[in-house]
């Protein structure tokens, strides 16, 4: 919030955060801090309530400040240790955050939990708990401490609505995709292509990243306006927080993109995002084991189950450069959280320029009246279906080939009927693991239906390296294991 309210909105209102020290252990907050103190945002003015007490015992460094003044300071804070019960010192300390220029402020109150409370102040296993039959003692024991309740009263200064008005309901593309069929590209760089020309038909289109911007893609914003670009660097949890700040109050339409296997070190952001009724739009690159030589530890393979798992999250699955483009231009103007899983791996167009996506709507890519198989599958999956497609047809089976565009929400109403239409047979092929991904979509999808038989191919196992087709062949997710699972299900 405060980076958008100096970078983009450039006005005078400032960002306050108020944590508690058991809380500042966690790296998320270290992450916070090194961003802001970074990026110098002197707008930004956290508050570390030091009351010494965690939940359970005492926290790490209890009360001492000096320590917490020297990791603030060397985050680049400028950090001030005030008595949290003094408002007198609470007030110069804000006057100071204030005129503090070119960089944060971070104000540390030493506290006493349960101040002034007989039997209570500074003593563990009160943490979150009512006072109980103690209540009317300690109202009766508060007022006795009143003094002067009328006070001096500080004049408040009126508001200064000095922000820009901001319009971002219709984000458009500021061209049509414009690709040639057979053309091969990578998702992720349609996206990047998407990404500019929303960029150029909309201002307030920013895109953040983890140091992967010449992988992701993201790079390409720099061509269109360079200001609206974050570099979050290797903080993958700040990132999604930055993405979500910067996202509220609806001011910018943020996407926020790392390989996807990196995600999962955000998921409590995106966990919280969600409560917060968030608007984010998060771009994984280099999903599944098609990444090839890179290796298991950065090939996303868990990332459809962890982002369906995200209540009123939408999930886009796009197989072609043309595809890809159009996710990114509806996830613009789509609220929640909306995750596009993009390839490494170049793979041919398949789609009309002119082709019309919908969120929930799948396209037919195969398609015959004596159908005996439905193969479902999305992505570099989708071309090993539709190779499978050309062997079974070769060997006199006909396969129709659905690519479902979002994996949630699914469009359960062209599998069901699609599934009927073959007879019942149905077979998913997904470049990730078998648990939360298109199999189980398409599983829950044909739950009330009779008849009905899925066979699920997916990355049953920890992967290793290797050139990406044969990974695809030695974990059972290519065009040669297609043909095996429809024949198999043609015997049942």
């Amino acid at each position: 919030m405060a980076y958008a309210g100096k970078h983009f909105d450039k006005a005078s209102y400032r960002t306050y955060c108020l944590m508690g020290d058991g809380e500042s252990m966690e790296g998320n907050i270290w992450e916070a801090l090194n961003f802001a103190g970074f990026y110098k945002l002197d707008n930004l003015c956290a508050i570390i309530d030091c009351n010494r007490l965690g939940q359970s015992e005492p926290a790490p460094l209890q009360h001492d400040m000096e320590t917490y003044k020297k990791r603030l300071t060397s985050f680049g804070f400028n950090a001030i240790v005030v008595d949290g019960h003094d408002v007198e010192e609470l007030c110069k300390a804000f006057h100071e955050a204030e005129q503090t220029t070119g960089m944060p402020t971070c104000i540390l109150a030493k506290t006493f939990k349960g101040k002034d409370f007989p039997n209570i102040e500074n003593l563990l296993n009160w943490h979150g708990k009512a006072l109980g039959d103690k209540t009317n003692d300690m109202i009766a024991h508060l007022e006795t401490l009143i003094k002067n309740p009328g006070g001096d009263k500080l004049p408040i200064q009126a508001p200064v609505n000095d922000a820009p008005e901001v319009d971002i309901s219709n984000v458009t593309l500021s061209a049509a995709p414009a690709y040639t069929k057979g053309q091969k590209l990578a998702t992720r760089e349609a996206y990047g292509n998407a990404l500019a020309k929303l960029a150029t038909s909309h201002g307030r289109v920013v895109a953040l990243d983890g140091d992967m911007k010449n992988s992701t893609f993201s790079q390409s914003i720099l061509k269109v306006d360079a200001n609206r670009f974050i570099e979050c660097f290797i903080c993958e949890q700040n990132m999604v927080g930055v993405g979500i700040g910067v996202a509220c109050r609806d001011r910018t339409v943020a996407f926020a993109s790392t390989f996807a296997a990196f995600l999962t070190r955000a998921f409590d952001n995106l966990r919280m995002g969600v409560i917060s009724q968030t608007n984010i739009n998060i771009v994984g690159s280099h999903c599944g084991i098609s990444i090839g030589e890179d290796g298991p530890s950065q090939m996303a393979l868990e990332d459809l189950a962890m982002f369906q798992s995200l209540p009123g999250a939408t999930v886009f699955y796009p197989s072609d450069a043309v595809a890809c483009e159009r996710a990114t231009e509806l996830a613009a103007n789509t609220r929640g959280i909306c995750f596009i899983r993009t390839g490494r791996p170049a793979v041919p167009v398949v789609y009309d320029n002119s082709e019309v996506f919908q969120i929930g709507k799948a396209k037919v890519l195969r398609k015959s009246d004596s159908d005996k198989v439905l193969i479902v599958a999305a992505g570099i999956t989708l071309f090993e279906a539709l190779a499978a497609a050309d062997q079974l047809a070769a060997q006199g089976v006909n396969a129709r080939v659905l690519d479902p565009f979002t994996i949630k929400p699914l469009d359960i109403q062209a599998i069901q009927e699609n599934a009927a239409a073959c007879g019942g047979r149905v077979v998913t092929v997904e470049d990730h693991y078998p648990e939360g991904g298109i199999g189980d979509a398409v599983l829950a999808a044909v739950a009330t239906c009779r008849n009905v038989i899925v066979r699920k191919l997916a990355v049953n196992s920890v992967p290793r390296s290797g050139p990406p087709m044969e990974l695809l062949e030695m974990f059972g997710i290519s065009a040669s294991h297609v043909v095996r699972a429809c024949n198999d299900i043609l015997k049942l």
